[in-house]
């Protein structure tokens, strides 16, 4: 049966763009700011008048789009981390902003997924389990954005169910990264093509981004513990320097430097979205540590946790078996019109402070 595709986006009235780009002014300005972007948003706009011209609504409309055009999703997060202008309400007005857009590009999906998942995070008690935070939890915290959705998900949502599962059976933040999980989350929202934007897949896929951020913030956690607890270990051994280059540090790294750096990451992983290099460098100095404490006749430390997860090999089983992380509609339209232009980044994932309580005090 043919899936029923999302409403076309009306076309806002002048005096609802106006009003639009009157309450995302003060943010846009700051982000063009802060990326040198060079854009007039008019006189009248700045002044912030409530009678404008048709000329000074277009020149409001092309500012916004132009800003848009030019700000890149990893961008946005990062503005928003930083950013003391941007609440939940002002995340709510970004999203209004991206899905009112009658013409949404790849980079426009990107962004509402995102700010979805950032406003959900942002209004989930930080004790929230991940049983409780069920497709009618979610609903209900994203009503302010989507209004009331009908919660009968499509088939092809369970895409999402299977990613997450082989995600929770990761026992390492390599695991995550490089056992092609991330791949078939970023596939199944990219083949979604327009259905993504039916309100119950946005929900779906806002509890699916929400629950990825937690398994990966807690392995990012549980690695770096085991990279401190590995580093004592081997001043223990009497063990002062190891080979590090195949994680960018030296080739003779003094145990007590990287175990000041590990606690600067400790700091930052925290306090800001986490992608690419640092990632790719925790992983390998947990090999490299691995690795000297094997030299030095020492059990690696997580040594169970470390050994090969059966979770990357059934992902991949199950999709050479058929289950594909996409509908039979989905893959016919992907065919048609191709893949992705521009991948993201290879590790996309973001992180909330405070969103991981492990127990203790490491």
């Amino acid at each position: 049966m043919t899936p029923i595709l999302p409403q076309p986006t009306p076309e806002r009235s002048p005096a609802e763009i106006w009003s639009s780009a009157r309450s995302l002014f003060p943010i846009y300005v700051e982000m063009a700011r802060e990326l040198a972007i060079d854009a007039s948003p008019g006189a009248e706009l700045e002044a912030g008048i409530d009678g404008p011209t048709a000329e000074s609504i277009e020149q409001a409309r092309q500012w916004l789009d132009e800003i848009d055009n030019k700000i890149q999703v990893h961008q946005l997060r990062q503005f928003l981390q930083t950013s003391s202008l941007v609440d939940s309400d002002g995340l709510v007005l970004l999203l209004q902003h991206f899905l009112a857009k009658t013409q949404k590009t790849e980079a426009t999906r990107d962004k509402v997924d995102f700010l979805l998942v950032q406003y959900f995070s942002q209004i989930a008690p930080t004790d929230l389990k991940d049983d409780d935070a069920d497709l009618e939890y979610v609903a209900q915290a994203v009503e302010p954005v989507l209004g009331s959705v009908e919660l009968k998900a499509p088939v092809w949502l369970n895409a999402l169910h299977r990613v997450l599962d082989a995600a929770r059976r990761c026992r390492s933040l390599d695991e995550l990264l490089h056992g092609g999980i991330l791949e078939q989350g970023r596939k199944a929202k990219a083949q979604a093509g327009e259905l993504f934007y039916m309100p119950v897949a946005l929900v779906a896929f806002t509890r699916f981004g929400y629950l990825m951020r937690r398994v990966f913030f807690r392995l990012m956690h549980e690695d770096l513990n085991l990279v401190l607890e590995g580093l004592s270990q081997l001043e223990e051994n009497g063990v002062e320097t190891i080979d590090c280059r195949r994680a960018q540090f030296s080739g003779e790294e003094p145990i007590m430097r990287l175990r000041m750096i590990c606690q600067s990451w400790k700091v930052m992983f925290q306090a800001e979205y986490s992608s690419g290099q640092p990632l790719r460098m925790l992983v390998d100095l947990r090999a490299s540590i691995d690795a000297a404490l094997g030299a030095s006749g020492t059990k690696a430390a997580g040594a169970t946790a470390a050994a090969p997860s059966a979770a990357p090999r059934a992902f991949k089983a199950a999709a050479a078996n058929g289950h594909s992380t996409a509908s039979p509609s989905e893959q016919t339209s992907a065919s048609t019109h191709g893949s992705a232009t521009s991948e993201p980044p290879e590790f996309e994932i973001s992180i909330e402070p405070q969103e991981w309580k492990p127990d203790g005090n490491s």
